[in-house]
């Protein structure tokens, strides 16, 4: 029954018969917490990042855990990040979650910082507003 003599074409592992993604099929890419790159990543798709990334990352979305360090310029449509970057950040929607800590000018189109947040550098809508204009969204006043 399971001979490892037998040639048969119909007798592939499940490893052979996986068919490999279509390019861009896949739903997001994952950098774990044991990893480091030294490098810039561009993706089509989202990221997840626990791990360290010491370059540029240009991605559709990014989901950044509370351990990871990014050093370098994030560009992203969308972006929730809750460890440090320590550069730049361009996105459309970006989120700095509690634990966040970033080093570094941001220019958003919306923007929202969790109560503890950081940062430190220059805020800039990507359009609309001079500088030296604010545009309060909402205030949190439950807490």
């Amino acid at each position: 029954m399971f001979s490892k003599s037998s040639k048969s074409p119909n007798s592939a592992s499940p490893l052979s018969m996986a068919k490999p993604a279509a390019s861009g099929s896949a739903p997001f890419s994952i950098i774990c917490g044991d990893v480091v790159i030294d490098g810039n990543i561009t993706a089509s798709v989202d990221l997840h990042i626990d791990g360290r990334v010491n370059g540029d990352i240009s991605c559709a979305a990014l989901v950044q855990g509370v351990d990871s360090r990014i050093k370098g310029h994030v560009t992203a449509r969308s972006a929730r990040l809750s460890g440090l970057v320590e550069g730049s950040i361009t996105a459309g929607q970006l989120v700095l979650e509690a634990s966040a800590r970033v080093t570094g000018d941001v220019t958003y189109d919306s923007l929202s910082i969790a109560t503890g947040g950081q940062v430190e550098g220059r805020f800039a809508p990507k359009g609309g507003l001079q500088t030296g204009e604010a545009k309060v969204v909402s205030i949190d006043t439950s807490r």
